[in-house]
């Protein structure tokens, strides 16, 4: 198995991260302005992402874990086939005025040239996390930048 790490600096408290992390409001503001679902442990999570107006995909994640300001587990319930089962984990810490994200994608089978796509995306929406909570303004999906050069992503 291999994974996606991550880890990303936020001005903030690690208690307004986790917020953008586990509201839907939050998740919309920085990951897909298409987020549905119950955010609750136990509840799934569903994430739509289009291009051009056209839906290209989507994950529906099962909420695993909640720990309030330092830790976030999903589990993909659905989505392609190379996440199915899958867990997404965002671990907070506050080091002086920055709340640290340290991201892990796990269970990859294998890197596939996807996965490759998926840790640029990962980045690019970290970044958006990052963004949305030092300014209050995030770039999710469909106002992501565009990698693919042969895709709709």
């Amino acid at each position: 198995m291999v994974d996606i790490l991550h880890r990303v600096g936020i001005k903030s408290s690690t208690e307004e991260v986790y917020k953008a992390l586990t509201t839907r409001e939050g998740l919309a503001g920085w990951w897909t302005t298409n987020t549905q679902g119950d955010g609750k442990v136990g509840g799934v999570l569903q994430f739509r992402f289009s291009a051009g107006g056209v839906e290209i995909g989507g994950f529906d994640m099962k909420v695993l874990e909640l720990d309030s300001a330092r830790r976030v587990l999903w589990q993909v319930v659905d989505g392609p086939a190379e996440w199915i089962g899958n867990k997404i984990s965002f671990e907070l810490k506050q080091s002086g005025d920055q709340a640290i994200v340290l991201f892990k994608h796990q269970g990859w089978k294998e890197p596939v040239e996807f996965m490759h796509h998926c840790s640029t995306k990962w980045a690019i929406y970290l970044m958006s996390l990052k963004s949305l909570v030092e300014s209050g303004t995030g770039s999710p999906n469909p106002n992501d930048p565009h990698i693919s050069g042969d895709g709709p992503d």
